[in-house]
């Protein structure tokens, strides 16, 4: 993704970046107040961080930080 747009990261790696507890509250606000399904969080994300996966702040998120 990242070669093929031309961007500094993909977006796997953006919401490692951001927090994915970060992503998932704007998801759900977005979803509550919008109304729309488009925005409704995907299991895995929110499997991932009630797992603790927030991503680089926690160490773990798509991708394994802890090196």
């Amino acid at each position: 993704m990242k070669l093929g747009t031309n961007v500094p990261m993909g977006p796997l790696t953006l919401a490692d970046f951001i927090g994915l507890d970060t992503c998932l509250a704007i998801m759900r606000v977005l979803h509550e107040e919008l109304g729309d399904s488009k925005y409704r969080p995907c299991p895995l994300l929110v499997n991932m961080v009630h797992a603790g996966r927030m991503g680089r702040k926690s160490g773990q998120g798509f991708y394994d930080y802890r090196k």
